[in-house]
């Protein structure tokens, strides 16, 4: 069935999924999904692995020269512990305001973003954060891997999850959805998922986006460089090749086919324990364990993108409600504007933009994932926390209760439920 909700001058068709469908495949084997075959699926993840120079687009400012560089572990499309930089100030409102960075020896000034790059293709133009940029956070590269099941859960069921949590705690555990713009389909909105603000609802735009802010490869989709000083490459840089298609268009498949990450496939007695202490902690209020894709056919992204077959009424287990919630770590960034959605589409979705109360997201972050965690040391969206145990300690706010009620449990108990996250 399908209903809608009206968001200011615009509406978000939801589809609601009414039944749990077969498993996600699951693995690190670099092996399709089924959503592509074999062969265009190793295609794709050459372009996924390519690595930019200068002559052909990088830069000028850069944090990365390839995906995988950011994604890769242990296979490509899996988190790593590569850490991006965002900063800005308080303004006198209490407002988030995005930083000025002078370049050049000052004659450039780049706005408008909270990212500041790392790299940069000469020394004149290198980013350095000025002393008036007193917010400042860093944020792990997130995991990709089974990210097309995620993209292929209707946006009303991430909105129930929302207001279930709500209703539940009697509003102590809510968690909020970013209505964002699609930037491949013009006017069009979702629910974001992608990013650590959920500041994406479609892996094209999420792509299209990482490829010019973290890589300076400007696209169909972002085709403005962050400055032209320097750059030497011709525009736009990311051409359509001979089969049609984009870069972009090939990473995006490629995320898209992607399995989702594989527990251990070992469980013993003690993770079984662990598993029943997770949900009687309460931590599976926000990472909810199963999720299920819209039907096969769905018109998703704006009506850009159809479920495949392949990806249609399938459940998988992310650990993740892909909303934000505010428990205690919040990294001071609000993240919609023009570098999320590139200036034409910014422009022109502006007044709807304005209209959203954006600054809540402030010290917000969206759920992390749990799938794949026992291969990231470091934890947090930050990369702060070293073990396990640190990562639960650190919940408060709306995580505060769940904390208190891990701290109440035995020394036994607290191992079993430390055991379950680390077979995940």
């Amino acid at each position: 069935m399908n209903s809608v909700i009206p968001v200011t001058a615009l509406t978000v068709t939801l589809a609601v999924t009414a039944f749990a469908g077969p498993e996600a495949p699951t693995g690190f084997d670099n092996q399709t999904n089924g959503v592509v075959d074999q062969g265009t699926h190793l295609l794709d993840l050459g372009q996924f692995d390519e690595v930019e120079q200068v002559q052909n687009g990088l830069g000028p400012l850069y944090n990365a020269q390839s995906c995988r560089e950011c994604h890769q572990n242990p296979v490509p499309g899996a988190a790593t512990q590569v850490t991006e930089l965002r900063v800005g100030h308080t303004g006198r409102d209490g407002h988030f305001q995005t930083p000025a960075i002078p370049i050049a020896h000052g004659t450039v000034v780049i706005s408008g973003r909270s990212l500041v790059n790392d790299r940069a293709i000469c020394p004149e133009i290198q980013e350095r954060v000025p002393e008036t940029e007193t917010v400042h956070a860093t944020r792990r590269a997130v995991n990709l891997l089974g990210d097309g099941f995620v993209e292929a859960v209707p946006d009303q069921a991430l909105v129930d999850i929302g207001r279930q949590q709500c209703k539940a705690s009697n509003g102590r555990i809510c968690g909020e959805w970013l209505v964002v713009p699609i930037v491949e389909a013009p006017g069009q909105v979702g629910v974001g998922r992608f990013g650590w603000k959920d500041q994406q609802a479609s892996l094209l735009s999420f792509s299209a986006n990482a490829y010019l802010n973290e890589i300076g490869i400007t696209n169909p989709l972002f085709p403005n460089e962050i400055t032209t000083l320097c750059n030497t490459a011709p525009e736009p840089n990311d051409m359509r090749g001979p089969d049609g298609l984009f870069d972009i268009d090939r990473v995006t498949r490629f995320i898209r086919a992607t399995k989702a990450p594989a527990p251990d496939p070992q469980p013993s007695p003690q993770v079984t324990r662990g598993s029943e202490l997770f949900d009687r902690v309460g931590c599976g209020t926000c990472h909810v364990r199963s999720l299920t894709t819209a039907a096969a056919g769905t018109k998703i992204d704006g009506g850009t993108y159809v479920v495949p077959a392949a990806m249609g009424s399938v459940t998988f287990h992310p650990y993740s409600d892909f909303l934000l919630h505010d428990v205690g770590t919040g990294d001071g960034i609000v993240q919609a504007g023009p570098e999320e959605y590139g200036g034409a589409v910014f422009q022109m979705m502006a007044t709807y933009l304005s209209q959203q109360p954006l600054q809540f997201t402030q010290n917000k972050i969206r759920t992390a994932p749990l799938w794949g965690v026992r291969l990231q040391p470091r934890l947090m969206h930050d990369g702060a926390s070293l073990t396990l145990r640190d990562a639960i300690l650190r919940h408060q706010g709306e995580g505060a209760v769940e904390t208190q009620n891990f701290q109440r449990l035995s020394k036994q108990d607290q191992d079993a439920l430390i055991a379950f996250l680390s077979a995940l």
